[in-house]
């Protein structure tokens, strides 16, 4: 006997791979699923595969899905008893979150209490570091801004300027010169009030060469919190994350097994409730508080690879108030799980956001394999949001495995007429630092040259003219009028 879905009717608001994941859980469960779209994205996979669609409209098609009043108008008019928000757009947003909750909708989240607290990063730490758990020397603007910048001198060089509200990386700046702290803590401050309306700052000790690591949590209404192990994320560009793997190549077992729990005590410590990552910075065997993203994660699908748990399916129970499926207990990792993000985007441009039609699409296949797509072909990708089109995620018996796996699969893969990432994440699992393990959250800054696609050997050169001079109009009748070989010998034949 099946347990009883948590919900008829959820709705997502959201797009892109998220949504299309998202419903591929609803429809296991057997739960109708609506999506919201821009007019841009009405021919997107998402659209298509949800049970309903509702056409929302802004001036322009990020403010669409940052329309509250819409979204929720939508789930009201379809009798959606849920919202998902995904990842970014509202998902982090309280006051969405006490508005979906006032509607008499669930939100498919933590509470509004857990997300303005851990959203903050200030208060965040000051949260963390009162429970005994480890936070990075730091100041805090708000404690006194007029003396901010001598106080963030004493934390010392080099040092981090991060912005309260901030996330993905925007208005994070390394400074190593303090003659240019004032002007960059001016520039972080703008970038804040630009990007999330919140200009307080506070800077951290940075460390060198780190790596960043990331423990995922589930906590129920129950007073049930567990981990499900971390995710190592020092691949990074911009302090955005490019690829994810677990379990980390740094830990021992050990180390695995502190940083796990210093998370759950965390999470726990905060009543959590729903999915929630609890992310570090770990490096010569330290680890320091990070920051709380307080949602489902991008690259959640690496650990539904080696634990077998579907978090959106978690997620939901939850979020009807049901008690977690499990005990920490019953969760363990099998093998090795790596995921890779595909960008519509040119390395050797800087890794600048490109547009096009996706003309032609192969996607790999085969044991180990899993894609998590947003596009189909034919779709139109244009610039208006996050250049990520979909997400590649390897499983092997071991990491050796799983990266032999990513680089057949990263071959396999061709998108015609929009320019992708693909070779250079190819160059990037095949870099001898990388198959060992040895990366950094600087590696990529450190290795400029996997942005440049090597020039083509002599024979691809000649191979690829050749191709192009017989499909001249010129050439193809000149061959046309060679006769075949069995005409040119007579009767004869083997």
């Amino acid at each position: 006997m099946t347990d009883k879905p948590p919900f008829r009717r959820v709705l997502i608001a959201n797009r892109g791979e998220i949504a299309v994941r998202i419903l591929r859980t609803l429809r296991e469960l057997g739960i109708e699923g609506i999506v919201v779209y821009h007019a841009v994205d009405a021919a997107s996979p998402a659209v298509r595969m949800a049970d309903q669609a509702i056409e929302i409209k802004g001036r322009s098609p990020v403010a669409a899905y940052l329309d509250a009043e819409q979204i929720i108008a939508a789930a009201k008019t379809t009798g959606a008893e849920a919202i998902h928000p995904g990842y970014g757009f509202l998902s982090e947003n309280a006051d969405f979150a006490r508005a979906v909750a006032k509607a008499d909708i669930a939100f498919v989240g933590p509470t509004v209490d857990a997300i303005e607290l851990m959203g903050d990063k200030i208060r965040a730490r000051a949260f963390v570091a009162k429970h005994g758990f480890p936070v990075a020397p730091s100041a805090i603007e708000d404690d006194d801004p007029s003396n901010f910048a001598e106080r963030a001198r004493k934390v010392g060089f080099p040092l981090l300027i991060k912005p309260s509200a901030g996330g993905g990386g925007k208005g994070m700046r390394i400074v190593r010169d303090p003659a240019a702290l004032n002007e960059e803590i001016a520039r972080a401050r703008s970038e804040g009030e630009r990007y999330f309306g919140d200009g307080r700052l506070y800077v951290e000790k940075y460390i060198e060469q780190p790596r960043h690591i990331e423990v995922q949590v589930l906590g129920d209404a129950h007073g049930h919190v567990v981990h499900l192990f971390e995710r190592e994320c020092s691949v990074q560009r911009r302090f955005q994350k490019i690829v994810e793997e677990t379990p980390s190549p740094a830990l021992s077992d050990a180390q695995r097994k502190t940083i796990c729990e210093t998370a759950a005590g965390i999470a726990q410590a905060a009543n959590y409730r729903n999915a929630g990552t609890i992310e570090f910075i770990y490096g010569k065997g330290e680890f320091y508080f990070l920051e709380m993203n307080t949602r489902l994660q991008v690259e959640h699908p690496v650990t539904e690879m080696v634990t077998g748990i579907d978090l959106v399916r978690e997620q939901l129970r939850i979020a009807a108030g049901q008690k977690l499926s499990f005990t920490q207990d019953d969760i363990f990792v099998s093998g090795h799980a790596i995921e890779f993000r595909l960008y519509a985007e040119s390395p050797s441009r800087g890794f600048a956001p490109t547009t096009g039609r996706a003309l032609a699409l192969r996607w790999p296949a085969g044991d180990g394999i899993r894609i998590d797509s947003g596009i189909v072909q034919g779709q139109q990708i244009t610039s208006a949001f996050d250049p990520m089109l979909a997400k590649l995620i390897v499983h092997g018996t071991d990491r050796h495995q799983a990266i032999a796996r990513a680089d057949t699969a990263l071959a396999r893969f061709a998108l015609l007429g929009c320019e992708t990432n693909a070779s250079f994440l190819r160059r990037l699992v095949n870099h001898p630092a990388f198959g060992a393990g040895e990366v950094h959250t600087g590696f990529l800054d450190a290795n400029p040259s996997l942005a440049t696609e090597p020039a083509p050997s002599s024979a691809i050169v000649t191979r690829l003219l050749a191709a192009a001079a017989l499909n001249t109009r010129p050439v193809r009748d000149a061959a046309d009028a060679i006769p075949a070989l069995h005409a040119a010998i007579g009767g004869w034949r083997n």
